[in-house]
């Protein structure tokens, strides 16, 4: 595998301003350009590579901060995180457009977008899958050298909030972006991916607690870090942070993605003695031992009926149920280890 590798070398600048003195420290910085992605050939060639699991999918990223809200920077201000955020979702946009994806966003400017409206604009849109992109700050005023990358998820694997999907799609980003950028995932997860409710106990982030679909929040790297704020000027590595998430979607998607549907809402109890939830799997095949269904949060059995001519789960209802408005919620996955997207859906049993 080849790469090719950049540095900065720079020495500590010195500037004397009416018999002051303000030293400003530049590191020596480094990074590696991806070997599918320089030269620009190999890039396309990576782009057409995935294109096939891209077509007609419709992404929504979500770019942080902005307009009012830019008061995120690095210790020497090279860094705004507000600009960080929209370089590399620009970037990003462009490789999904060329790879096939129907790209929207929250902000392609610097504008200010409230949090709710984040969330009410992907939702509206019917997005597929929503990214939101940030860069970090310790929780420690002046620390300028904690340094990593990290990809939330909402909820924690035992709450019913909790999607299986995103998760999976956290793993995926969050593997491919630290390698591109070279850094580690922290000391606080094994595989660089966090439960949101670290951050905001039951609650988590405003924009993965209010949005439908599969959602992830990027936190790139710590802008406050004297080191990574000069790599985060560069225009160039603003590329690649682009290139690694798109790679990990990429990779994440040749897997195959699951969607779950049933015929109707509304279930006649009287002449339906079971709920059928069809399984469209892009004919990758399904772990036939794994099954979660839920009809208002409890536990209910169901079995896979798997042929030639359809892929379903079926749940078999209660005799004593109820009409009434309940909730079902089904999770499945395929063979390949990914999950299926978000159902949870209002049923009505009638008689």
């Amino acid at each position: 595998m080849s790469s090719t590798k950049f540095f900065i070398m720079v020495f500590p600048l010195i500037i004397f301003l009416s018999g002051c003195v303000t030293k400003k420290i530049v590191y020596n910085v480094y990074y590696v350009k991806p070997f599918d992605w320089h030269p620009e050939e190999k890039r396309d060639s990576t782009i057409k590579f995935f294109a096939p699991s891209f077509q007609g999918l419709k992404i929504f990223l979500d770019p942080g901060h902005g307009g009012t809200d830019r008061k995120n920077k690095g210790p020497q201000g090279l860094a705004v995180e507000a600009d960080v955020n929209l370089k590399v979702a620009l970037y990003l946009r462009d490789y999904l457009t060329k790879a096939g994806a129907i790209v929207n966003m929250s902000r392609d400017r610097d504008t200010f977008i409230s949090l709710d409206d984040r969330s009410r604009l992907a939702n509206e849109w019917g997005a597929d899958i929503f990214i939101s992109i940030h860069h970090n700050a310790p929780g420690r005023q002046g620390d300028i050298y904690t340094n990593y990358t990290s990809t939330y998820y909402h909820a924690f694997t035992t709450d019913y909030e909790y999607d299986h999907s995103s998760h999976d799609i956290a793993r995926y980003v969050q593997r491919d972006l630290a390698f591109a950028m070279g850094n580690s995932g922290g000391l606080g997860s094994f595989d660089g991916t966090y439960s949101d409710y670290l951050i905001y106990p039951k609650a988590g982030f405003s924009v993965l607690r209010k949005t439908n679909s599969p959602r992830i929040l990027i936190e790139c790297a710590f802008h406050t870090s004297a080191y990574e704020e000069q790599r985060l000027a560069i225009d160039e590595f603003n590329q690649i942070q682009a290139w690694g998430i798109f790679r990990g979607l990429g990779r994440y998607l040749r897997q195959g993605i699951v969607r779950l549907s049933i015929p109707s809402d509304t279930i006649s109890i009287s002449n339906r003695k079971q709920i059928d939830v069809f399984i469209d799997d892009q004919n990758k095949g399904i772990d036939t031992t794994f099954y979660i269904a839920q009809i208002d949060s409890q536990n209910v059995n169901a079995k896979f009926v798997i042929n030639k001519n359809e892929k379903k789960l079926i749940i078999p209802l209660d005799p004593k149920t109820k009409t009434g408005v309940y909730e079902l919620k089904v999770v499945v996955r395929n063979i390949n280890g990914n999950h299926s997207f978000p159902f949870r859906r209002k049923i009505t049993f009638i008689n």
